[in-house]
């Protein structure tokens, strides 16, 4: 007797798996599959999504310093985390009592504004004598006060321009981590927040189509869901957790019917070749950081000079090794993406950490299935594989949001005023 697809499938992600192969059985058979996976999952509140205690638990406090936050992000394994405002009331709502998002694209803007800061003065100046910010400026009130104003107004306004970042010396990073200004620039200078919210939330009876559609065409990296009574939030739904859910899928009639499908069928990779972000090896490492910013994508390949072919890749979240091991680069003259991954390579083997930075280039052909796919981003825990041809040459990149984006699609005018009121305004907000 055939095996049922349900058997042994008991994790929380499964469940889910089920609820829509409950409500995938019961379409109008007019329906074709796109349409039918929009009613299932226009029909599940994300409520029903699994929790995930470890991200959710992780919060920082506004007036953490930069350091903390960036060790915090570092272990937690985490591309960003909310900011609670440590001077809300106790009962404040959730729209009080965070002011924002602290993420490693803000901190990214951070530093390459800083860089620049460094670049320009060693240009107006043959020899540099003095430091960014001295010791006793920085112990100063009013020189730190204005310094974060300056980083504040930085990180939310300032224009990344056309130019290529600023080449860094191997000893940039030591000298600017071991600053005062490093250790008391506040997380709160450099949160982001959306329009009239600290963030872009869902309340928990919301559906996973809109979840899914946040997710992926209008590029959300996180979503965190709000719990309105508790007025705290109760589940952080990542691009990762949704693709490990899928994962967990694998077997179901519905997952099957779309996971089959190769990439070539769907549409995938999306972009051409020519269009691919990518820096070359022995380009600064800050600029594959400041295209990731740029453009809004969380990882670039790092391609051989003068060829086609990927050597490794930068994500977003790699930032963490310039603040976090700054001492590593110093035998460099220069910190191009090609010493920054050898230098995070050595340091990751010599210390035996886990990391995709030590896996190489994860690949795959455009013959390949999305379940395949999957399995592989899901396995590696990273947020893109790269096509590649049967030379090894680089043909596109499918992201996470790639993947989630075929697998439901925006009914005409689904969500009509949504971005001008996430969730109604409680009646005790400041905003």
């Amino acid at each position: 007797m055939e095996e049922s697809p349900r058997s042994g499938m008991s994790s929380p992600e499964a469940k889910v798996g089920m609820q829509v192969e409950d409500l995938w059985d019961i379409q109008e058979p007019q329906l074709s599959p796109s349409e039918k996976l929009n009613s299932c999952f226009e029909n599940i509140p994300v409520s029903a999504f699994p929790r995930d205690p470890s991200s959710v638990a992780i919060e920082i406090k506004s007036d953490a310093t930069l350091a903390e936050a960036v060790q915090i992000l570092s272990e937690n394994k985490l591309l960003s985390a909310p900011v609670v405002d440590v001077d809300a009331q106790e009962d404040a709502s959730w729209i009080d009592r965070y002011i924002g998002i602290v993420e490693f694209a803000g901190i990214v803007v951070w530093i390459l504004h800083q860089s620049e800061i460094s670049a320009m003065r060693k240009r107006s100046q043959p020899i540099v004598t003095k430091p960014m910010i001295t010791e006793s400026e920085a112990n100063n009130g009013i020189a730190l006060a204005a310094a974060a104003a300056e980083v504040a107004y930085a990180v939310r306004k300032i224009d990344l321009g056309t130019e290529t970042a600023a080449p860094t010396s191997g000893t940039f990073f030591e000298s600017l981590t071991s600053s005062e200004f490093y250790r008391n620039t506040k997380v709160r200078d450099i949160a982001g927040s959306f329009r009239w919210a600290p963030f872009l939330a869902l309340p928990k009876s919301d559906s996973f189509l809109t979840m899914l559609l946040l997710l992926s065409k209008y590029k959300m990296k996180s979503l965190p869901v709000v719990d309105l009574g508790e007025r705290k939030i109760d589940n952080v739904i990542t691009q990762s957790s949704v693709i490990h859910m899928l994962a967990e899928c694998v077997g179901l009639h519905w997952f099957e019917s779309w996971g089959t499908k190769k990439l070539c069928e769907l549409g995938l990779p999306l972009m051409k070749p020519s269009h691919i972000v990518k820096v070359y090896e022995d380009e600064p490492v800050l600029q594959a950081f400041k295209l990731m910013r740029k453009r809004g994508i969380g990882g670039v390949p790092v391609i051989e000079s003068g060829g086609t072919k990927a050597v490794g890749n930068i994500s977003i979240r790699d930032i963490q090794f310039l603040l976090t091991t700054p001492d590593i680069y110093s035998e460099y003259r220069s910190i191009t993406a090609k010493n920054f991954l050898t230098a995070v390579r050595n340091f990751l083997e010599e210390h035996e950490e886990a990391s995709p930075m030590l896996t190489g280039m994860i690949t795959c052909k455009r013959d390949d299935t999305v379940k395949e796919v999957i399995l592989m981003l899901d396995s590696e825990k990273i947020h893109r594989i790269y096509v590649v041809d049967d030379d090894g040459n680089l043909e596109g990149v499918v992201t996470l949001r790639d993947i989630i984006s075929k697998l439901v699609h925006e009914p005409r005018g689904y969500f009509g005023d949504f971005f001008d009121g996430v969730l109604p305004l409680p009646s005790n907000s400041r905003v």
